[in-house]
């Protein structure tokens, strides 16, 4: 059976090509708000507002956008996963994998303006594995034993539910990896991370605070011939 990571049946509206081409439409409002300095959350919801939007559209649009300065910041730090050869690498173990389970459920997945692909899963401390979570755990460390990565770093949420069960499961596929492979579960990956020299996630805070990061769903959805969907439009 297949759980649908990250989606809902409201979806099917919500991103049809008329709501995305409204979505789009909303965006180019929001980004000229938040590059005037306007507070991200309120500019969405008054556009959103202005346009009908579901809480749904609006946070898909939240997600996939950021300010110019902020998103070419990201951007410039960004380095391919060719260049991984013989790096230690710190991931953002949740935030990957479920993304991953959410790409192999083909539920909604979001193309975002600072080149991240990112999910609406919204789990919120709750998490339960799910039959795409063994392809999406065998995915992420193909990935890093082909681009050659020494140490590999994984860090899983804590208050976060079945972390430990998350953690043997990938421990038992990753048995023969090549490099160091260390998962931790600890109290908070998020700050864990921000001083971090390379990183595997799409969380925007973390990407804001990390010196180097790379994409590593960007390059599964490629790889699977998938593209995600651009809510987001210049204003410009």
């Amino acid at each position: 059976m297949n759980a649908k990571r990250g989606f809902v049946p409201e979806d099917v509206r919500n991103f049809s090509p008329e709501a995305v081409e409204t979505m789009r439409r909303a965006s180019r409002h929001i980004l000229y708000l938040i590059n005037e300095g306007y507070d991200l959350k309120s500019a969405a919801t008054f556009t959103g507002n202005h346009f009908l939007l579901s809480e749904r559209q609006r946070m898909a649009i939240m997600r996939s956008i950021g300010k110019s300065e902020r998103i070419k910041d990201r951007i410039s730090k960004k380095i391919p996963l060719t260049e991984l050869s013989g790096k230690e690498v710190w991931i953002d173990g949740f935030n990957t994998i479920i993304t991953l389970e959410v790409m192999l459920s083909d539920s909604i997945l979001l193309d975002c303006m600072d080149t991240c692909v990112r999910d609406l899963a919204a789990l919120r401390g709750t998490y339960r594995l799910i039959p795409e979570t063994d392809g999406a755990a065998a995915m992420m460390l193909s990935l890093l034993k082909e681009a050659g990565v020494s140490r590999a770093k994984i860090l899983l949420d804590a208050p976060v539910s079945n972390s430990g069960r998350l953690k043997t499961r990938i421990a038992e596929l990753g048995e023969d990896f090549p490099g160091d492979l260390n998962i931790e579960v600890i109290k908070d990956v998020d700050r864990a991370l921000y001083d971090k020299d390379l990183v595997i996630t799409s969380d925007a805070i973390i990407l804001d605070h990390c010196a180097l990061w790379t994409g590593l769903t960007d390059e599964c959805l490629k790889r699977l011939g998938k593209e995600g969907i651009r809510v987001w439009d210049s204003f410009s």
